[in-house]
């Protein structure tokens, strides 16, 4: 299988599998808290997975390398998916999924401060400008706080997560790391570590939610430890290290779609004219950054061939 072949299979898992966590996340925080779902996946998922790795005769990584995972895996397993998990008790999973599609745009202001130094193209600059008027649009800070359809503080904790995805992604390949599936397995340990110390920290009754785990918590843990974090995550993380990060991102501008349609057929979840038309900005601006990113890595790569 070529490596073409190889970086489009992994974006389309990327595309269905992460489009759907949202509405898992959501079935599953019905009993149990956020940050506590975040712990259980991952611990028990990374766990299950760096055991595998070791009965198929990988050997224990260097010191180095774990601690280098453990770095990317509080960034994106921690600090990311806590935040999503947290906002979704407020919103609907689409809304959430389109908060987290503004990804491209802390990638680009990332890469740019302390990475390539590239500075965005006219395209990327407008993708810019539109996706945080598509912001502003869904977000109304301007209207009084009981009025407002998103609430600002689980939107503003979307956004935090989104720049400590986007750094740990960008970091990534920077990196010396464990073969692929060990790089995933402590990723999502140490991630599930930080989820645990959050949720000690910020949440209350454990134990009770976890003893009042219904067949549907169950379920949707399941699919989001097998599905969600072994495909999905470990196709991403794959991703991070061997595609262009511009294609990586693409992911955030079908996340929403996906998690959108799920949630009106299972939940029932509706948007109103407002957030669609706030939907359709944003989803324009990213896709504009991203055009933006791809044209200017071409002409990084031109000027590489004449010189």
């Amino acid at each position: 299988m070529s490596q073409k072949t190889k970086i489009f299979i992994a974006l389309g898992v990327v595309y269905i599998v992460w489009g759907s966590t949202y509405l898992g996340v959501k079935y599953a925080i019905v009993v149990l808290p956020p940050m506590l779902v975040s712990c259980t996946r991952f611990l028990i998922g990374g766990t299950l997975l760096f055991i595998f790795t070791l009965l198929r005769g990988e050997g224990f990584p260097s010191m180095k390398h774990i601690r280098n995972a453990a770095f990317i895996g509080v960034l994106l397993s921690g600090v990311g998916n806590c935040a999503v998990a947290y906002a979704l008790r407020f919103m609907p999973s689409g809304l959430v999924a389109l908060l987290v599609a503004t990804l491209p745009a802390w990638m680009i202001l990332l890469d740019f401060l302390f990475f390539s130094n590239q500075k965005p193209t006219l395209i990327g600059s407008i993708g810019l400008v539109l996706g945080l008027v598509g912001m502003a649009f869904l977000l109304n800070p301007a209207q009084q706080i009981g009025q407002r359809e998103v609430s600002l503080l689980p939107a503003l904790v979307v956004f935090g997560g989104s720049v400590a995805w986007a750094f740990g992604s960008l970091k990534s390949p920077y990196l010396s790391l464990p073969r692929s599936l060990q790089s995933t397995a402590i990723q999502m340990i140490v991630g599930g570590c930080f989820s645990l110390s959050m949720s000690l920290i910020f949440e209350k009754n454990q134990l009770q939610a976890l003893q009042s785990m219904t067949q549907q918590t169950y379920l949707a843990m399941i699919y989001l430890v097998i599905v969600g974090s072994y495909v999905g995550y470990t196709a991403y993380v794959w991703l991070i290290n061997n595609a262009p990060p511009q294609l990586t991102a693409t992911y955030a501008y079908v996340n929403p779609v996906v998690a959108i349609f799920l949630g009106w057929i299972f939940l029932d979840e509706r948007l109103t004219s407002r957030s669609l038309t706030a939907s359709a900005i944003i989803l324009a601006g990213v896709i504009l950054m991203t055009l933006g990113r791809r044209k200017k890595a071409k002409e990084i790569d031109n000027n590489a061939e004449y010189f």
